[in-house]
């Protein structure tokens, strides 16, 4: 099975953020990895792996060195995707229909969302006789759609058109009275009463499977591209990554980049520094000690990169230009939305090298600002080298987007050989690479 085909069935298990954090946490187990706790105590050891949640929808994952830790390789993607999250009272209509009410997570392409069969994921909370639960809920089936409204309604549709959420975004649930209401539907799929249904985490998610396209399936398409991709490739870069003597290797898994990062679960929060420092502390490493090994760390910050749109060059920059199947993107931006600069860009470059993964450098035209990622708000928890890549992909942030077969191999490749890597910073803007 190639990568690609392992990232399509995480795609499929991953409609939420919840299921995605479930899903890599599934697959660390298989590989050894041992869960921990954020409110237990913590005995870790030289060599051991391990890894924790956070509000289930945010993951980290750690293998500890078996010699002295010198540094960290790390990498971090996101479990979220633009999409629209149900109202706790979320059943709303008129007398002939039942709509559900929503509202939008993140900057998505209203459009194309629109007439195709969509579902709804996430978690809900149950009452239980010991207290309270969270339990993953899934309704898999065509269940909703959010109807266009007809061109002969709207005769100028298609020279543009401002989609407004709560007018024309409110998905169809179907004709009042013809069955089950949604609260009733999910506390059937938790397994509870209905009355045992406390609260929700609900989100729209669309039906599509992963596909492959072109004449030799050289694309694929599917939903949640942006950013699974990437949280799926660098995990699997971490599995199949041999042990660092002396580098600690961590995957992190955030929830919340889409709205900016700064929730106890997002990028921008205690979650990494808390585990590298309870890691640290578990190895008997003193304050300079573990300031030395962050100095002597690189991360990775992965999420993918506009390729050239066939129908639209010109938004690409002339020279930066990246195409799918073109191998890991590295992504610059003067004005630091992406935290690259020449000299992680050049480090991270000789590994890839080393491992004969391809590389391509994206950089937005001058004249578009572009959007930003994990790493320059993740540098404000823990501020050491990082590294903005991906992999080039079109149609971002629509309900299902396309990206090139080969890519999550290239990604993964250099996910491994960075883990494995062997370098020493030696002095500032010097790199000893074994």
């Amino acid at each position: 099975m190639q990568t690609l085909d392992r990232l399509m069935t995480y795609l499929e298990h991953s409609p939420s953020p919840f299921h995605a954090a479930a899903s890599a946490a599934a697959l660390l187990e298989e590989g050894g990895f041992v869960r921990l706790e954020e409110g237990d105590a913590w005995a870790l050891k030289p060599g051991g792996q391990y890894y924790v949640t956070r509000n289930q929808s945010s993951l980290i994952a750690f293998r500890l060195p078996s010699d002295p830790l010198t540094g960290w390789r790390m990498t971090a993607a996101h479990s979220d995707s633009p999409t629209f999250r149900v109202k706790n009272d979320g059943m709303g209509g008129d007398k002939r229909y039942a709509r559900l009410e929503v509202e939008g997570y993140g900057g998505m392409n209203c459009a194309s969302w629109l007439d195709r069969p969509l579902t709804v994921a996430g978690r809900v909370v149950v009452r239980t006789p010991e207290g309270v639960e969270s339990r993953l809920v899934y309704l898999d089936r065509d269940l909703l759609t959010i109807p266009s409204l007809a061109i002969h309604q709207q005769r100028d549709v298609n020279k543009g058109h401002e989609y407004n959420l709560q007018r024309d975004m409110q998905p169809l649930f179907g004709l009042n009275g013809a069955g089950e209401d949604l609260g009733e539907q999910l506390a059937r799929a938790a397994g509870v009463e209905y009355g045992d249904l406390l609260s929700t985490d609900i989100v729209l998610c669309p039906r599509q499977r992963p596909v492959r396209l072109g004449a030799a399936g050289e694309l694929f398409q599917a939903p949640r591209i942006d950013d699974l991709a990437c949280a799926y490739a660098t995990l699997e870069g971490l599995l199949r990554a041999g042990p660092n003597p002396a580098a600690g290797q961590v995957y992190c898994l955030f929830d919340n980049e889409e709205v900016g990062s700064g929730t106890r679960q997002g990028a921008m929060s205690s979650f990494l520094p808390d585990v590298l420092t309870r890691a640290a502390l578990a190895l008997g490493l003193g304050e300079e000690e573990r300031r030395r090994a962050l100095a002597n760390s690189l991360l990775l910050s992965a999420d993918n990169g506009h390729a050239v749109h066939p129908n639209f060059p010109e938004k690409a920059d002339p020279e930066n230009r990246v195409y799918p199947n073109g191998g890991v993107v590295v992504k610059l931006n003067a004005s630091q939305k992406y935290t690259t600069t020449g000299l992680t860009a050049g480090l991270f470059r000789a590994v890839c090298q080393r491992a004969g993964v391809p590389v391509q450098v994206f950089a937005n035209r001058a004249d578009e600002p572009g959007g930003s990622t994990l790493g320059n708000l993740l540098s404000h928890a823990v501020s050491i080298p990082m590294v903005d890549i991906g992999m080039a992909q079109l149609a971002m942030h629509a309900a299902v987007e396309t990206a090139g077969s080969q890519d999550p191999e290239h990604l993964s490749r250099a996910c491994t050989a960075f883990f494995e890597a062997n370098f020493t910073q030696c002095a500032d803007g010097r790199y000893v690479l074994g």
